[in-house]
């Protein structure tokens, strides 16, 4: 009969480790502590539950997409509220969900869970799950109501699409006016660590490192937050003039999809040429924040150039000027748009007291 090990990893590194091992029945079979002098446990399922304090939770409107993108999404959503470049941080995403509902997602430093992976391998164990102690706790029926437990000197907190440990001087601020209920029976405690041990609502291993590129810091999460937020009626009118500009074989499958997703196109004498102009203008992937996330990268990334003016047009789509060093520079900053699907089409160049001045224009990507 296959068992699962339930161990409460304490918030230092000095302490013991609270377990329990369960059948698939959800019964407790033992109950202990596991220290490094110990015997050497046997091996089984093992499901960690980290202190929640280290692990920010939350729930988000992530854009439809693959898994890598929606990981990058919810990192560039959540820029501001941690303080660790994106390579650094470990963010996971909690199962998927009908269109329009938010997806639960959480974000840990990768160093504490090599941290936690060390200290369990100290007493002899290898996890197969890390849970954050707030992620055992059910959602409370009442949106007003926070269940509260404490778990080692913590105090996770659990409502509605809310979860997050804290410490206790600062439960009643976390709360913010909505009642605190305070679950202390051991008993009903235990049941919600097996509950969670049989299905935990997340993994914090479920990080998707095979889908992990070359490090790209706050760049790639822009870039692929972007593309996630794509339109996909703008995708697909750009890959039909990609098609069409690959092979004449497609040339007449291309213009019957101009024709489908922009009618008074097709009237055109030169469809594709005027398809090409309209994207040149038309709103990049993602809309205006995707272009400035994108376009404030890219400037950054070049020395000595600053972004002097954002705009976005209805007529004439998403529009910037930019002073920079040299004119070389562009080609470095249009590279970078490209990366990210969008173009940039210059509109004006002058000299201003050596620097370069550009406009340019940001559109979605052909």
């Amino acid at each position: 009969m296959k068992t699962t090990r339930l161990i409460l990893i304490p918030a230092t590194g000095n302490r013991p480790a609270p377990f329990l091992v369960i059948d698939t029945a959800g019964v407790v079979m033992d109950r202990g502590e596991l220290t490094p002098d110990g015997v050497e446990p046997e091996s089984m399922r093992t499901v960690a539950v980290v202190p929640g304090g280290d692990v920010l939770v939350r729930w988000l409107d992530l854009p439809a997409g693959s898994a890598a993108q929606g990981r990058a999404a919810a990192v560039w959503l959540l820029r501001d509220q941690v303080a660790a470049p994106p390579d650094r941080l470990s963010t996971v995403l909690g199962p998927p969900v009908p269109p329009g509902q938010e997806r639960l997602v959480a974000v840990v430093n990768r160093s504490l869970i090599e941290a936690w992976t060390d200290y369990l391998a100290v007493v002899g164990v290898r996890a197969d799950v890390f849970i954050p102690d707030v992620l055992t706790l059910s959602e409370p029926a009442a949106d007003d109501a926070l269940s509260a437990v404490a778990f080692g000197d913590g105090v996770a907190l659990r409502g509605r699409r809310f979860a997050a440990t804290v410490q206790p001087d600062v439960v009643d601020l976390v709360a913010g006016g909505r009642r605190v209920v305070a679950v202390q029976d051991p008993a009903v405690v235990e049941s919600a660590l097996v509950a969670a041990a049989r299905t935990p609502a997340i993994n914090l291993l479920d990080t998707g490192e095979r889908e992990r590129a070359a490090p790209g810091g706050w760049k790639r999460a822009a870039i692929l937050a972007a593309l996630a937020a794509a339109s996909p009626l703008m995708l697909t009118v750009a890959s039909a003039a990609r098609d069409d500009m690959a092979a004449e074989r497609m040339r007449s499958g291309t213009l019957a999809s101009i024709a489908k997703a922009a009618p008074d196109l097709a009237r055109d004498p030169d469809p594709v040429s005027a398809l090409r102009r309209r994207l040149a203008a038309a709103p990049p992937p993602g809309g205006v924040s995707a272009a400035a996330a994108a376009l404030f990268t890219a400037v950054e990334a070049v020395e000595g150039a600053e972004l002097d003016l954002l705009i976005a047009d209805p007529e004439t789509g998403v529009k910037a000027t930019i002073s920079h060093p040299a004119y070389a520079d562009m080609a470095a900053i249009k590279a970078s748009m490209a990366e990210a699907g969008m173009t940039v089409t210059e509109t004006g160049t002058l000299d201003d007291a050596g620097r370069v001045v550009s406009d340019i224009t940001i559109g979605a990507g052909r």
